[in-house]
């Protein structure tokens, strides 16, 4: 039995996930606004303890816990059991995560207290990612300064990455040995290039800011606009809020929903047009990219809210990738559902729509990490 905890800065998920056998969730549920005015849960203990009480969290059954941390730095490279030492470390990559860290902290600090005599594991977000060589990693600025303040590319969404793309490769019968390219497309969105298991490139940066047009955030843009703005007199606060919460999607039309975008597209609104045509642009030239970095696909996977859900994303995107070996095919892109393939018969390149689970990855990561630490 692992107790799955993903502790964000005003809601904590969890799944307790029974391993003895075929995987299954005992219980699940999300405590919300925590912290809130009017919220009768006033902070992080408050709820870790309402989640003590569903999971029975002194249950002799439970044998760890594994917490989802979004930023590992540089020096975690794959999940680890929990010492005073790795709590240390995780608070010194709080600059490079100051909105979730901190709070995957909180966590960490309260289950502890509430079971000290468990093992605890923590799950990162960038392990999976650790795998970039240097020339993708490695942003073209000042050296000292760089290795002074950590700047380089960690990547993000890992454990979903990992999962999808192991999954991706069982699908098409090359497990362990497949190149795949990865679309984690939901609020947040990213790409990453896979090969035989380890990550070699991701479109996320030193924050999840970077790459693909997002729902509220802009993705990549010219790093001088941000000169720019701060001249023309907004703050460098107010150009961060700016990039992060009203840019990509909500920025270009007002609506962060991909559904609601869509409607309004079909509706013929000329910004929606817009927004919907620049977010998958953005996502095809990863494509084309990432096809250059892995040299050969053998799959592209969709996962992720608008991934799975989205027939019309799927088309608009690979549409006219056919010179690549990219074809749909129209049939299974539209009423298929499930783990399961939707490129045409003839396509070179499977293409397939895989439901991400974080929460199973991380308990399994975390199953892992017990059984390699359990004293023999």
């Amino acid at each position: 039995m692992i107790l799955v905890l993903n502790s964000g800065s005003s809601s904590v998920k969890y799944q307790l996930i029974d391993l003895d056998g075929p995987a299954r969730v005992v219980v699940g549920g999300k405590v919300e606004r925590i912290g809130e005015h009017g919220s009768p849960v006033p902070d992080h203990e408050a709820a870790l303890r309402i989640v003590a009480h569903e999971v029975s969290l002194d249950s002799p059954e439970l044998t760890a816990i594994g917490h989802r941390v979004v930023h590992g730095g540089p020096l975690f490279t794959g999940p680890v059991l929990i010492t005073d030492d790795v709590v240390k470390h995780i608070a010194e990559a709080i600059p490079l995560a100051p909105l979730h860290n901190p709070a995957n902290l909180a966590g960490i600090e309260i289950t502890r207290r509430l079971r000290p005599d468990l093992p605890q594991v923590a799950v990162f977000d960038t392990a999976f990612h650790s795998t970039i060589p240097p020339a993708a990693r490695t942003y073209a600025i000042d050296r000292e300064i760089a290795e002074r303040d950590g700047v380089r590319r960690y990547g993000f969404h890992g454990t979903s990455t990992a999962y999808v793309s192991r999954l991706a490769a069982e699908l098409v019968g090359r497990p362990g040995t497949a190149n795949a390219i990865v679309l984690h497309l939901g609020n947040g969105a990213s790409a990453s290039a896979v090969s035989a298991g380890r990550c070699v490139d991701t479109s996320m940066g030193m924050t999840p800011l970077e790459g693909l047009v997002m729902g509220t955030r802009s993705g990549d843009i010219d790093p001088a606009v941000i000169f720019v703005l701060i001249r023309s007199g907004m703050s460098p606060d107010e150009v961060e809020a700016m990039l992060y919460r009203n840019s990509g999607l909500q920025g270009l039309c007002g609506d962060n929903d991909m559904r609601t975008v869509i409607a309004r597209v079909e509706a013929g609104d000329p910004d929606a047009v817009l927004a919907y045509d620049v977010y998958c642009h953005r996502l095809r030239k990863y494509i084309g990219a990432y096809c250059a970095v892995l040299g050969r696909v053998d799959v592209i996977a969709f996962t992720g809210g608008v991934g799975e859900n989205s027939p019309l994303v799927r088309q608009n995107v690979l549409s006219g990738l056919q010179p690549l070996g990219i074809r749909l095919d129209p049939v299974r892109n539209t009423f298929a559902s499930g783990s399961r393939l939707i490129s045409a018969a003839d396509s070179a390149v499977a293409v397939a729509v895989i439901p991400t689970d974080e929460e199973l990855e991380i308990a399994l990561e975390t199953s892992a990490v017990v059984a390699r630490t359990k004293p023999q």
